[in-house]
């Protein structure tokens, strides 16, 4: 017999945000909520929180390496690694026990904490007990991509996740990827005193980002760090105590090796929808086993929604808090809402920090052609505030659609790049996505952000913006 909710929701993450105005609409619902993880889903337990609440001790550490630049005699005497750690576990602990009680509390929540499969559509099987669900929501996150190197399963590795459990110091580490993960926890790690080696198999660092953004983010992590591209990991060995990761060069062929006492797995994110069994339940994933949704973020279906990084789009917090919200309007209040991915953007909190929203250079002359588009660029170096900071070699690039100069996407690399990228933000969620407004308001002077309106009002041609790029 099948215990019957109006309501039913795998994850703890994002998700759950449904259950307070689906109880508002419906005062006598019932709601299963399932997770067989720890509560608060992957951004509060093993992502973009304790990562943050880690590496911000590290920019600390960052800033007063620096001083002697500006006249300052500073030195640090001690770090403690163990106690750096346990802040951070301290920190979420707290939230994920309010969480948890949150939900074995609430009258009309039960709250499972086990493995849920699809038996039939929109019955499940969670441990063991069969439930039944007029409403299902699949949050369900995702997991570590794990590559198949040779030797993998007989080396003690981590990822993302393990990682946190860490209490003592690497000497050194190898980590496996060359994208934000790998530059995130290579500056952590680094800063924290480990011998820090970055081997990704893309010819470029940070391939997500404009070629030139990373360029600049790769030759400044290398003050810290060494970042070897281009190269794919093959083997891994234990030798007495240490691991040796083997690789090869992609374009001569040629191989190299690495010894570290730790390694990072760093290369992407895996769907977890495996032991969901979802075919079982008539939805439909795609062939890399992610939830396949439509606009309004229904599954193939009815009834059936999924959001965040179950589906493979966008595997960012804000944007699953904006799908949550999609989900609200069409599955509660029975409207039309489609998901906007116009101007999705991330930022890379390394050093120096990456940022960007929008198309790229190359999207945006396939969509407008290279006469259609115009770029904007001021380097921070040529501002007030970037001199007095002694940034170098940071800059600001926007895109603007030529005809009606609408933005169409920006990249920043270099200090508070994460928050001077939301100026552009919201002005392409405006209705005209106009530079105009980024022109004419008033600016404070001498400040960060003078940065992003001098590069809105550079506007060139792609060619005379690379000829300057080059030559300054």
């Amino acid at each position: 017999m099948a215990i019957d909710y109006d309501l039913v929701i795998i994850g703890t993450g994002t998700a759950t945000s449904l259950i307070e105005p689906f109880l508002h609409r419906d005062p006598e619902g019932r709601i299963a909520v399932i997770d067989r993880n720890t509560p608060g889903g992957i951004c509060l337990t093993r992502g973009c929180i304790p990562s943050k609440l880690l590496l911000y001790p590290a920019e600390m550490l960052h800033t007063m390496k620096q001083g002697s630049e500006f006249g300052i005699d500073a030195t640090v005497n001690d770090i403690d690694f163990p106690g750096v750690m346990q802040a951070m576990r301290d920190n979420i602990g707290e939230d994920i026990e309010t969480l948890r009680q949150g939900l074995q509390q609430a009258e009309q929540v039960d709250y499972y904490r086990d493995v849920a499969r699809f038996v039939e559509p929109y019955t499940l099987a969670v441990g063991d007990t069969t439930i039944r669900g007029d409403m299902i929501v699949l949050c369900t996150g995702s997991k570590p991509a794990i590559p198949p190197i040779e030797g993998i399963d007989d080396v003690a590795f981590h990822t993302s996740s393990t990682l946190l459990d860490l209490t003592e110091r690497p000497d050194s580490m190898v980590i496996v990827g060359g994208g934000y993960i790998a530059a995130e926890y290579g500056f952590f790690f680094s800063q924290m005193g480990t011998d820090v080696t970055i081997v990704g198999r893309n010819p470029q660092f940070l391939p997500a980002e404009e070629p030139e953004i990373a360029a600049v983010a790769q030759q400044k992590l290398m003050e810290h760090l060494d970042i070897v591209t281009n190269t794919e990991v093959r083997a891994m060995s234990s030798t007495g105590g240490d691991v040796t990761v083997t690789a090869v060069n992609r374009d001569d062929g040629s191989e190299v090796s690495f010894e570290a006492s730790e390694v990072l797995i760093a290369t992407g994110r895996a769907p977890e929808t495996d032991i969901l069994e979802p075919e079982k339940g008539g939805v439909e994933v795609d062939e890399h086993g992610w939830i396949v949704v439509d606009e309004h973020m229904q599954t193939s279906q009815p009834n059936i929604w999924a959001l965040g990084d179950a589906t493979g789009r966008h595997l960012f917090k804000h944007v699953a808090n904006h799908e949550v919200e999609v989900v609200y309007h069409n599955a509660l209040l029975g409207h039309d809402l489609s998901a906007d991915y116009h101007a999705v953007p991330h930022a890379v909190f390394t050093s120096p920090e990456v940022a960007a929203v929008g198309m790229g250079e190359q999207e945006a002359i396939e969509k407008y052609g290279e006469d259609g588009i115009l770029v904007g660029m001021h380097r921070y170096e040529d501002t007030g505030k970037g001199d007095a900071m002694h940034v170098t070699d940071a800059f600001v690039k926007v895109i603007v659609e030529r005809e009606e100069l609408r933005i169409l996407g920006a990249h920043i690399v270099g200090p508070m790049a994460s928050v001077l990228i939301q100026e552009i933000i919201t002005q392409m969620y405006t209705p005209g996505r106009q530079v105009h407004p980024l022109l004419q308001a008033m600016h404070i002077h001498p400040a960060l952000p003078e940065v992003v309106q001098r590069a809105c009002s550079n506007l060139m041609t792609p060619e005379q913006y690379h000829h300057r790029l080059e030559h300054g």
